[in-house]
């Protein structure tokens, strides 16, 4: 079964489109090609840096390849985005599968989102690189998920990532480095969850979102009160 990525799409400003200057510079990246992408993803598999500590299988040449990407994905952007892209984009032919983790779990071991856990589910499903969503994921990745969903390859950024309580860790994804089924991806800088959540409350604080919360009928909730 083939999984085709899409094209990519084609973005251009109305000031360049019917003239005129633009009334701010574009604040995203520019994404990398597929062909930069994969050719970075190829020389972590089959010339890895001597300073990786872990070394990653080759991909399947039979079929597509089977990638998991897991998170909380809280307020979409488009840093989640291209992580999903570049796990899309890291071969020729990939199913990617997306676990977002409940609220009741993310609160558990993290903070609770500001989205319910079914718009987070529907956010990642609206995704265009996503082939398929694993709602209510577990935080911590098992062999039994990577069996029953036929895993490949897990894709995160190389960071190690810590949990405590009862499946405390200093990296949850240690163990599938150590199999050869971890593959890395390149952060984005500039945006995350939590900059857009001190962003918001700093528009919030200086009193940008008054008019908006007063024709809501939140009135109650204005900065000045």
């Amino acid at each position: 079964m083939q999984s085709q990525s899409p094209a990519d799409v084609l973005a251009r400003s109305f000031a360049d489109l019917c003239g005129g200057e633009r009334e701010e510079a574009p604040r995203g990246p520019v994404p990398a090609p597929a062909e930069e992408i994969r050719d970075w993803v190829h020389r972590a598999i089959f010339e890895p840096d001597p300073a990786r500590t872990y070394r990653i299988n080759p991909p399947p040449t039979d079929r597509p390849v089977r990638i998991y990407a897991d998170g909380v994905y809280d307020l979409f952007h488009y840093a989640h985005a291209l992580q999903l892209r570049q796990a899309k984009l890291s071969f020729p032919n990939v199913h990617l599968i997306v676990g977002v983790v409940s609220s009741p779990v993310c609160e558990e071991y993290k903070n609770r989102p500001v989205m319910e856990s079914g718009e987070r589910y529907e956010a990642v499903r609206q995704c265009r690189w996503v082939d398929e969503v694993l709602e209510d994921a577990p935080w911590v990745i098992g062999q039994e998920l990577i069996d029953a969903l036929q895993i490949d390859y897990v894709a995160h950024d190389e960071i190690p990532y810590a949990a405590g309580g009862a499946v405390a860790s200093d990296d949850v994804y240690d163990w599938l480095k150590r199999l050869g089924k971890f593959l890395p991806t390149r952060r984005t800088e500039g945006v995350s969850t939590s900059e857009l959540l001190a962003r918001i409350v700093r528009t919030y604080r200086a009193g940008d979102l008054d008019g908006k919360l007063t024709k809501m009928g939140e009135a109650s909730l204005t900065s000045g009160m």
